[in-house]
């Protein structure tokens, strides 16, 4: 469906079903240089267990207009904007990657809106390497290849995809080769300048839940646990095996730790 939000023209992903403000709602955020299309399977399920699901394309993203919003501040509220639009009163908010720093920043800068936090693939930072900041600035394709290779855990390097005659490292260089020019370096320069974390769990009491991939190269376990530890009411569930994609990587054990 179409909602304007904040004059920005925007694409939100249902589920398959229409969305329905009196139900909860639950919000998906993708991450960076993404888009609704990371949650083709859980935002699915969702929409037909009794929610009301509203899945994004942040703006500049996808299929919604407007410019990239320049800092997870911006997208936050945004994100808060976007509630309003749909006529939902509160959400549980899922995020994954810079999707997730959007979900905490949202809590703690509105929290009357917010029921829930899941956070996959997170992290108290999330620093960008200089060459991989670089190669995105010049919309070089090796940022596109540093994002796949170092987002896909060993397994879906060698294949693995459990969807037959496809290759999960493919899949995401189209993704993100769909990205309009200077999408990618917006988001990767926003991930990298970041700094509120640690801050804003301190103010957040809503349920959170983390789910980390053993071996995540881009928001390794270790450094989700440290955010972990700083909000009040977290439980963490560690994905074995699983690298930072974990909606493709681990789709089924992705839907059970949302579930729980």
């Amino acid at each position: 469906m179409q909602l304007s939000v904040n004059g920005i023209e925007t694409f939100v992903a249902a589920g398959g079903r229409e969305f329905d403000s009196s139900l909860p709602t639950i919000v998906f955020l993708h991450g960076a240089g993404f888009d609704h299309t990371t949650w083709a399977l859980h935002s699915r399920w969702f929409a037909h267990h009794g929610y009301g699901v509203l899945a994004p394309d942040l703006p500049g993203h996808g299929r919604s207009s407007g410019a990239p919003l320049p800092t997870i501040a911006d997208m936050a509220d945004w994100t808060a904007a976007l509630l309003g639009a749909a006529g939902a009163a509160k959400a549980r908010l899922v995020g994954h990657s810079m999707g997730s720093l959007i979900a905490l920043e949202t809590a703690a800068r509105h929290p009357a809106k917010v029921s829930g936090l899941s956070l996959i693939g997170t992290a108290a930072t999330m620093t960008v390497g200089p060459d991989l900041l670089k190669a995105a600035e010049s919309n070089d394709h090796a940022a596109i290849d540093m994002v796949s290779i170092w987002g896909l855990g060993f397994q879906a390097e060698l294949g693995g995809s459990l969807a037959p005659g496809l290759w999960m490292h493919f899949g995401a260089e189209r993704v993100l080769e769909n990205c309009r020019p200077g999408v990618l370096f917006n988001d990767l320069s926003a991930c990298n300048a970041y700094q509120n974390a640690l801050a804003a769990a301190a103010t957040i009491t809503v349920p959170t839940t983390l789910i980390l991939g053993e071996r995540d190269m881009m928001t390794p376990a270790k450094a989700g646990k440290a955010l972990a530890a700083a909000l009040p009411n977290a439980r963490t569930v560690v994905l074995p095996g699983a690298g930072h994609m974990m909606m493709v990587e681990r789709p089924d054990e992705l839907l059970a730790a949302l579930q729980g």
